[in-house]
């Protein structure tokens, strides 16, 4: 068996970058307008922030300067888990997969999401360890087959360049930067912040998270391998989230953005991947405004979205990222649904199972983000934005 490639390369050399940039960009985006107190913290903690969150290189990519003007993509992958690849080896498929776009004028920013069951050509790619060919397959499935194989970061390494060879071949996208986000992981974030409010666009039941008789944490639905409910657990009552504002605990929040099944706009994937945008969001815009500027939450903070992230910068050095992007605040986010949260079936070749395409409008609004024309693409199409 062939040894293991070396293209997974943290670098041995960072110029300085303000530690805002590099926090909000593992959160998604460079996205916040730096107040007086947190410029106070930079130079403090500038040390604690490259040990705790450390960028990458995907394979192939050189570290190069670069002046950061225009309009850019931000590919964001969630990983359904974060497993030891070196005790299972088990393939990780995205949970996730999200194309923030910011405007030329670096003061706008839209979150696009890429339904996980979307029907796509994976191409090509041979890790080292494992020969993808070019195939048809549902999207979610690319990171899993550019990891197959490898261990750790390696395999998230690996997993993130082809994802990003899929996205760059299907909608013409280069991303400018990557992030792989584990969801779970969000947890040590959120228990820091404390909490996390948002706007519940409709009412979600869980069919993970419920209590018995007795106010005793019990699963209320069992469900099959695939998640799939097999039946309700007699007795036990599931977390129901009601429609309006609402502050979440770590484990709410995670558990109305993981459901799928009993939505009441019956809208499964779409409505998952319009919570998780929002619990995003959410979370960028309260670690901007309460974790980053208190001196007591941030060491910890640092550590916890150092373990829940990884970040691939594209080999541009985050001094170009951090000054280049910070007129963006994330309140400035509009957050669209895909096909217009309505499922598209698309014919799969046998065992892949149930696919979906996209509109002839979702493909628009994907070459408008590469094109930088998203203004006029939420213009004509209104009810594509998804309340946050």
């Amino acid at each position: 068996m062939p040894s293991q490639p070396r293209a997974y390369q943290s670098r041995t050399k960072r110029r300085r970058s303000p530690l805002w940039a590099r926090v909000a960009l593992v959160l998604g985006a460079v996205l916040v307008v730096v107040s007086g107190s947190t410029l106070a913290l930079v130079s403090a903690a500038e040390s604690k922030v490259n040990a705790a969150i450390p960028d990458h290189q995907l394979a192939g990519v050189t570290v190069k300067h670069a002046e950061i003007k225009g309009a850019k993509n931000i590919l964001l992958a969630s990983l359904d888990t974060r497993p030891s690849w070196s005790k299972t080896h088990l393939a990780s498929h995205t949970d996730s997969i999200i194309i923030l776009h910011i405007a030329a004028d670096h003061q706008q920013a839209y979150m696009l999401s890429v339904p996980r069951d979307t029907l796509v050509d994976i191409p090509a790619y041979n890790n080292g360890k494992y020969n993808n060919h070019e195939h048809h397959d549902k999207i979610n499935a690319a990171f899993a087959f550019g990891s197959l194989g490898l261990d750790g970061d390696e395999a998230i390494t690996h997993g993130m360049t082809l994802l990003t060879k899929t996205i760059q071949q299907e909608f013409g996208i280069t991303p400018d930067a990557e992030a792989v986000v584990n969801y779970s992981g969000f947890t040590d974030i959120m228990k820091i912040l404390g909490k996390v409010c948002m706007n519940v666009d409709e009412n979600v039941t869980s069919i993970h998270i419920g209590h018995d008789a007795n106010g005793k944490q019990a699963v209320p639905y069992i469900t099959d391998g695939a998640g799939i409910i097999k039946h309700k657990v007699p007795g036990v009552t599931p977390n129901k989230y009601k429609m309006g504002n609402h502050c979440f605990t770590p484990a709410e929040a995670l558990d109305y953005a993981r459901q799928r099944d009993l939505l009441s706009k019956n809208d499964g994937d779409y409505g998952r991947q319009r919570h998780q945008q929002q619990l995003l969001r959410a979370i960028m815009k309260t670690a901007v405004s309460q974790g980053l500027d208190s001196p007591a939450k941030l060491p910890g903070l640092l550590t916890a979205i150092g373990k829940a992230t990884t970040v691939f910068l594209q080999g541009i050095s985050l001094e170009d990222w951090a000054f280049g992007m910070k007129g963006i605040n994330p309140d400035n986010i509009i957050t669209l649904k895909t096909n217009n949260g309505q499922f598209v079936n698309a014919k799969a070749p046998p065992g892949v199972g149930s696919a979906q395409g996209l509109s002839a409008d979702s493909r628009q609004m994907f070459r408008d983000a590469k094109n930088d024309t998203m203004a006029a693409f939420v213009a004509a199409h209104p009810s594509w934005i998804a309340k946050n």
